[in-house]
């Protein structure tokens, strides 16, 4: 009985926190993962001036700039960051200390398979790993936070391996801008 209070509550809080988020548009689709499939949209720029005045950089959204890929996706159960995310979790660490104004959030996120609980605290150790990395990197940890999802914020629905590989990630997610 303990259990399913603390999950209602969990799930309140959460919820309590939770912003609708707009429609978006994946800039990672397609790149890095070639073994995630790409159907959706996810990041899009919804206030040129962001939440402290900051203007968002034209790169960041720039489709051939490495700044507008914002997805680390991760292997099953796993929430090692792979190499093949190096050049992009560089050049988003090298913009950061360029431009101190500039905050992120580091979404974690998981498959839905586990209970919540665990899907909490994988999606959490998810945006750590790649908080660690940019912190490593010189990025100053006042312009970094990190948060889990959880399972809550799938790109793709359903219970297919390639569902299920799109919707275990991170994303990152600048000043002035939501993602789903």
């Amino acid at each position: 009985m303990k259990k399913i209070a603390l999950s209602v509550l969990m799930t309140a809080l959460l919820a309590a926190c939770a912003s609708t988020p707009a429609p978006v548009v994946d800039p990672n689709a397609g790149k890095n993962a070639s073994s995630v499939a790409s159907t959706g949209s996810e990041i899009k720029t919804v206030d040129t001036t962001g939440t402290t005045g900051v203007k968002l950089d034209p790169r960041l959204t720039d489709p051939n700039n490495v700044l507008s890929q914002r997805r680390v996706y991760f292997d099953f159960d796993s929430f090692t960051v792979k190499s093949d995310y190096d050049a992009m979790v560089q050049a988003h660490a090298k913009f950061l200390v360029e431009n101190r104004d500039y905050k992120i959030i580091l979404q974690g996120n998981t498959d839905n398979r586990g209970t919540a609980e665990y899907n909490l605290a994988l999606g959490q150790k998810r945006a750590d790993a790649v908080a660690k990395l940019l912190l490593a990197l010189g990025v100053n940890e006042n312009q970094i936070e990190a948060v889990s999802f959880g399972e809550e914020r799938p790109l793709e629905n359903g219970d297919t391996d390639e569902a299920w590989e799109r919707n275990r990630r991170a994303d990152i997610v600048y000043n002035g801008e939501q993602s789903k």
